[in-house]
């Protein structure tokens, strides 16, 4: 049974990617990227595309918009001969926060934009393709050799969107009773057959336990850290500086659900021992008592999916908490979070392989590496909370003009994740890729690695 995303997620290799002049490189490369955008938009009804479920997250609809007028804005307009705005509306409607290109539309009041409609946007993306299209083909020199690390930008900011888009769908999916599946797994037959009762509900067969917890130690010493190189990579993630690091350990995989529940079934979240103050705020404001999507019925403890709700596996890793979760759990089980410094030396030796978006299981699995001493699961799955800030690395500066807020802007009150997810793209992911966010955020595909001695 095919998937309704399986036509576009097995990516190619990097290696593998088209031939020829760097120009002809990059349009291939636009057109793999925006070809998956919509592909992720198969599964949907047109009523999905409109709604947004909570101010954090964006509609559909506005995730196709905005990553073209991304195109528009920072590549069109400077560098295709001729090239005609489309409506002035739009730069109101899809700016999402860039300040030095103007005024912008409230963003927990995007679910109210009706117009344009959802047909209206596929046409305003096919404009945009389009017209891109042509700048890859008769752009003048001068002006590609500036812009071409724009469009690469424009790539790589649109693969962020990807996934906020299936995380956006998740949580919106997840507010409907009815508890719809998005994509359903592959083996949704076969579950089937073993059971009258409908396949969402069944306990996932992994046929193993997750591998024994070890600790992976590594010596105190310099080592530097950050991106170099020529490769993409975001402002945030350089420049490359060195560090001290004392010896420090961290867990040969990702914490399970099981060892999370054993948590929350021995009264964590009602112990503000084990909590940050701002978390044990927003745990008695929220009323939160578990993981997000997590819920009991009957005694037995479901999770809602993309694939629809199911009964928790135990030996999968957990996701969905938030930072304050993550560093509850981390003192109730006698550890701590890793520092990012930590985490990235940890895998510098490290194939970046894992359960990425090309998997098609849009939801992490257990752990498939057994009897090796390697860490496991440290790519793909899910984003791992570090205890560090997001700040500035030494000798930091941001990009002039609008592109400076890409990320600068937010090393302000969050924490800093590493490794990708489950629904990140494993042609997007690097080992010194900082992702970010707000401790109370849980919407996105976020898990913990323990880690301990000094930090």
């Amino acid at each position: 049974m095919k998937t309704a995303i399986e036509k576009t997620t097995k990516a190619r290799p990097r290696s593998q990617r088209a031939s020829g002049s760097a120009r002809e490189q990059l349009a291939a490369r636009y057109r793999e990227v925006r070809a998956f955008s919509q592909d992720l938009c198969r599964p949907l009804q047109t009523e999905d595309y409109v709604i947004q479920s909570m101010p954090d997250t964006s509609p559909a609809k506005w995730h196709l918009a905005h990553t073209s007028w991304f195109f528009e804005t920072f590549i069109l307009q400077t560098g295709l001969p001729g090239y005609r705005s489309s409506k002035s509306l739009n730069s109101y409607l899809f700016n999402s926060y860039y300040n030095a290109v103007g005024p912008m539309h409230c963003r927990a009041r995007r679910g109210m934009i009706s117009r344009p409609t959802v047909e209206e946007t596929y046409q305003y993306r096919q404009q945009i393709d389009a017209a891109m299209e042509d700048f890859f083909e008769r752009g003048p020199e001068d002006r590609w050799r500036k812009l071409a690390s724009l469009v690469a930008l424009g790539l790589n900011h649109e693969q962020q969107h990807q996934e906020l888009f299936l995380t956006d769908i998740k949580h919106m999916l997840s507010q409907n009773p009815l508890c719809p599946v998005y994509s359903a797994p592959q083996n949704v037959e076969e579950s089937e057959r073993r059971s009258e009762r409908p396949a969402a509900f069944q306990v996932p067969d992994n046929g193993h336990a997750p591998m024994p917890l070890r600790w992976v130690s590594f010596p105190e010493g310099i080592y530097s850290i950050g991106h170099e190189g020529q490769d993409f990579a975001f402002d945030n993630e350089g420049p490359r500086h060195r560090v001290f690091l004392d010896t420090f350990q961290l867990a040969s995989r990702l914490v399970t659900n099981g060892e999370y529940l054993a948590f929350v079934e021995s009264g964590g979240y009602e112990r503000p021992e084990f909590w940050l103050a701002g978390g044990w705020f927003t745990v008695n404001e929220q009323n939160w008592s578990a993981p997000l999507y997590w819920e009991k019925r009957d005694g037995e403890w479901f999770t809602f999916t993309l694939a629809g709700l199911r009964q928790i596996d135990l030996s999968e890793p957990v996701c969905h908490v938030s930072y304050f979760e993550a560093d509850a759990y981390a003192r109730w089980a006698g550890g701590r979070l890793p520092t990012e410094a930590e985490w990235e030396i940890a895998s510098v030796n490290l194939p970046i392989i894992g359960n990425f978006v090309e998997e098609q299981h849009l939801h992490p699995i257990p752990s498939r590496q057994t009897g090796s001493r390697d860490l496991a699961q440290m790519f793909g799955d899910v984003w791992e909370w570090t205890q560090s800030s997001y700040s500035p690395y030494p000798g930091y500066a941001a990009a002039k003009d609008a592109i400076g807020e890409y990320n600068g802007k937010f090393m302000c009150n969050q924490y800093v994740l590493r490794g990708g997810s489950c629904a990140t793209s494993q042609t997007h992911i690097r080992r010194t890729y900082r992702n970010f966010f707000a401790p109370d955020k849980r919407w996105q595909f976020m898990g913990i690695r323990l880690a301990g001695g000094v930090s």
